[in-house]
């Protein structure tokens, strides 16, 4: 949600700006510059992407939007050291109960290659397979709106350049001059707000909800090939840390006093 807020709050201070610097709100109802900057920034995107890209624009923006929460690392680092313990205690094959409980689909597929008793290197090749493959695609949904920023700015020159041949024909009209310089530079401005304000800020979001997300499934190889290779659980929860906060570390090692005192108590 702090894309929306974001954005909320960008259109209040440049408004806000305007009103500071004497320019009215009004002048930025163009609807020639609103036709010139955002069509042609989705008519130079539809040039540049294939539809099979395209169509996922709605999508992509609604994660950026909506920033869907990933689990929380330390569940997954607690789900994976009850792997381990359990691997120890009964045998890699005990997990199978664990893995049909398991609703993460990346999880779940590790964990049944590692019941089913593959290579560690096998199961690693796959796993980072399908890490690099999630990178590819999250790679495509960003470049769409770094694309749309790079293009919107070089439109709203455009833009002022087109405002600009028109007002010359309002030469021998002072009154209707100054008008129409003035809006020739609203294409200049729409363009570069939605250039440097919406879509490069939303690729840049899409680019680290990707990068937390690889960061996550990383983790998950990571404990996976630990459990498969019998790692104890007290050397994998060491391992496992390092991915995590200080913060997230001292909050996991308190659940665990905790859960010892329960235990002795």
């Amino acid at each position: 949600m702090s894309s929306i807020f974001g954005i909320v709050l960008a259109l209040l201070v440049i408004g806000y700006g305007m009103f500071l610097k004497g320019a009215s709100l009004s002048a930025l109802i163009n609807p020639a510059a609103f036709l010139i900057i955002f069509g042609g920034t989705i008519s130079a995107v539809i040039i540049a992407f294939p539809f099979s890209e395209l169509k996922k624009f709605p999508f992509v923006l609604k994660i950026a939007l909506l920033e869907p929460k990933l689990p929380s690392k330390m569940e997954r680092i607690s789900d994976l050291v009850t792997c381990a313990e359990i691997a120890k205690k009964e045998g890699i094959l005990a997990l199978e109960e664990l893995a049909n409980s398991v609703t993460d689909p990346f999880f779940k597929k590790g964990l049944e290659m590692v019941i089913d008793g593959h290579d560690i290197e096998f199961i690693e090749e796959v796993l980072l397979d399908e890490v690099a493959a999630i990178d590819k695609r999250h790679k495509a949904g960003a470049l769409l709106f770094s694309q749309a920023g790079t293009y919107a700015p070089t439109l709203g020159v455009l833009g002022a350049v087109i405002g600009l041949i028109a007002s010359l024909g309002n030469l021998n009209n002072v009154d209707k001059l100054g008008h129409s310089i003035s809006a020739a530079f609203i294409a200049t401005l729409l363009g570069i707000f939605s250039g440097y304000v919406l879509w490069h800020p939303i690729a840049n979001k899409l680019k680290r909800l990707s990068k937390q997300e690889q960061e996550f499934k990383i983790l998950t190889i990571e404990g996976l090939l630990a459990v498969c290779q019998g790692v104890s659980p007290s050397a994998l929860e060491k391992k496992l840390t390092v991915y995590t906060t200080p913060k997230e570390q001292k909050k996991f090692e308190k659940k665990i006093e905790e859960n010892v005192d329960e235990k002795t108590a």
